[in-house]
């Protein structure tokens, strides 16, 4: 992930992208129809201690900027959007028989405690030891269900040593969830990443990510929009320093050539899943041309 260092400032680094989107995960708990329920979104959120992400987590938006928020609309759509597709990816994988679920780059992703995982499932979670452990002492009153175990380590190291050193068995189908992720890697890192993964997967394994194709020349302007609508809410963050710009690899194609039988979603198709009026200016989603893909090794 795109860090000048180790250290992991929850407010203002990478770290509050996970912490905005466990926020509207809570806001949408809240909802009486809402679309997915994540009942310990609001614990993550209330322990980061931040008036203003807490009164986001809440629902308590009365006296923020309305012009902002009607701005973040369309991303909070997309953010709910994303959730229910990778929810589902995760349920169809189960019930598929795959035993092994690796969550990569996890921030504060509370799937392991809330999905309904059968017995002898396995989830795997991996991030920055600061992040998990920030994450298990929120969340420490709680029980999951499943055989969740934490992966604290940085995806520049030798990640795959200490997913096996975890029990991660290779001769086994896996699900590999990044969600959020292959837009704070560069691009010689977004390939490796694909590349270890397809090693460590066994036939029938599966993958689920999200990408900007041709996201080069984006960033600059899209993170200054971005930013400038956070701080209007009262949130310092510099969207456009967390996110890598240049040309890469085409994700779907980067896989199908590695031998992934590959689907692919744009936003607007998700939008429409879940019931959603994709807006007339794509650019108030921000990134209103993400794809989203799941692929299957034969």
């Amino acid at each position: 992930m795109r860090t000048d260092d180790d250290s992991w400032d929850i407010e203002t680094s990478v770290g509050a992208t996970a912490l905005g989107v466990a926020a509207m995960r809570a806001a949408e708990t809240r909802r009486p129809d809402a679309l997915f329920r994540d009942p310990y979104a609001e614990s993550l959120v209330t322990a980061v201690g931040s008036p203003a992400w807490t009164r986001i987590g809440h629902g308590d938006i009365e006296g923020f900027d309305e012009a902002a928020l009607r701005a973040m609309g369309p991303m909070i759509s997309s953010l709910i959007a994303r959730t229910c597709y990778l929810d589902a990816y995760c349920a169809d994988a189960v019930a598929d028989g795959i035993g092994q679920i690796v969550i990569l780059a996890s921030g504060l992703d509370a799937r392991a405690y809330r999905l309904d995982w059968p017995s002898g499932t396995t989830v795997f979670e991996l991030d920055l030891p600061t992040i998990l452990e920030f994450k298990a002492s929120a969340l420490a009153r709680v029980r999951s269900d499943v055989d969740r175990r934490d992966v604290p380590v940085d995806l520049r190291q030798d990640w795959p040593a200490a997913l096996r050193d975890k029990g991660f068995d290779p001769s086994r189908p896996t699900a590999w969830l990044a969600e959020g992720l292959l837009r704070y890697l560069p691009a010689v890192a977004q390939d490796r990443l694909f590349d270890t993964v397809t090693t460590l997967s066994f036939s029938g394994s599966r993958i689920g990510t999200g990408y900007v194709p041709d996201i080069r020349d984006r960033i600059a302007k899209r993170g200054k929009e971005i930013s400038e609508r956070w701080r209007r809410l009262g949130l310092n963050v510099n969207w456009a320093d967390l996110v890598y710009d240049g040309e890469r690899n085409d994700a779907t194609e980067y896989l199908a050539a590695r031998g992934w039988q590959t689907t692919v979603h744009t936003t607007p198709e998700l939008y429409a899943a879940n019931g959603f009026e994709f807006p007339d200016a794509p650019s108030m989603v921000a990134f209103g041309d993400i794809r989203y893909v799941s692929a299957e090794l034969p």
